[in-house]
């Protein structure tokens, strides 16, 4: 069973004064311990600022953020020693809070040239034309998409089922999934819940859902809940852990009189 491994995971980021001062890096993630099996699913949710993207990155291998001690492991293969394009190869998919545009590739294009690069062949274009359409018509997106360039002009809800378009048709072992729900209406909601729902049903692929809410867990429910505060795993339990935070709230996780204690009150 494949297995994604996060062990006393330390994380920072640069920042700096905007007066010319050289950059320092201020801790976000201080020692996350996170153990995800294939067909399971985590969700990661804490108030804002908790580290939760920074830990979605930090697994992706975006540059801006240093991973400064712990490690990340996939099957016993070190993460952290890989290059964002062999990280993928090797199975893991981020799907972005804020998706990016990329102008002059279209989707189509987009979608097979990843496939071909994850499975090292291209795949035949007759059933590869075919899996494109039935993934769309059951996002319901317009077939007229996959001729567009990437994101470009694209609402928010569909560049979201835009990327789980994507996590649909390249099956990747783990997918990380940041704040997929923000931006979306009810409908535009369900359908991707719908889509992460289908790719969780082959037992195949590890979901790492992190969200601020808990409306997307009425839609797909995680085996396991973790809450993030101030880089750390706070609390961890089943479903019924995110029951007792739309209830609850995070107050009960932040120090009395804390500013992040005020913004969340």
């Amino acid at each position: 069973m494949p297995t994604l491994e996060i062990r006393d995971l330390h994380v920072s980021v640069a920042t700096t004064d905007g007066q010319g001062a050289e950059p320092e890096q201020k801790p976000i993630l201080r020692g996350v311990d996170l153990t995800i099996r294939s067909g399971e699913t985590h969700a990661i949710m804490g108030p804002n600022g908790s580290g939760k993207s920074t830990l979605a990155y930090s697994i992706a291998g975006h540059p801006k953020y240093t991973v400064t001690s712990g490690s990340v492991t996939l099957d016993g293969e070190d993460v952290l020693a890989m290059s964002v394009d062999e990280r993928a190869r090797a199975g893991l998919f981020l799907a972005m809070q804020y998706p990016v545009e990329v102008p002059g590739v279209t989707v189509s294009n987009f979608l097979r040239t990843a496939k071909t690069a994850i499975d090292g062949q291209a795949p035949s274009l007759r059933h590869w034309t075919k899996d494109v359409r039935t993934a769309m018509a059951a996002l319901r997106m317009d077939p007229a998409f996959a001729e567009r360039n990437v994101n470009e002009g694209f609402s928010g809800g569909e560049k979201k089922r835009h990327e789980i378009l994507q996590l649909e048709l390249l099956k990747p072992a783990f997918a990380i999934l940041d704040e997929t729900d923000s931006g979306l209406d009810v409908d535009a909601l369900k359908v991707v819940s719908e889509g992460v729902n289908r790719v969780r049903s082959t037992g195949e692929t590890g979901v790492l859902l992190i969200t601020h809410y808990t409306r997307i867990l009425r839609y797909v429910q995680p085996d396991f809940v973790h809450v993030f505060v101030a880089g750390r795993v706070a609390e961890q339990g089943g479903p019924e852990l995110a029951d007792d935070l739309e209830e609850r709230g995070y107050d009960r996780f932040l120090p009395e009189g804390s500013a992040e204690r005020a913004v969340t009150a």
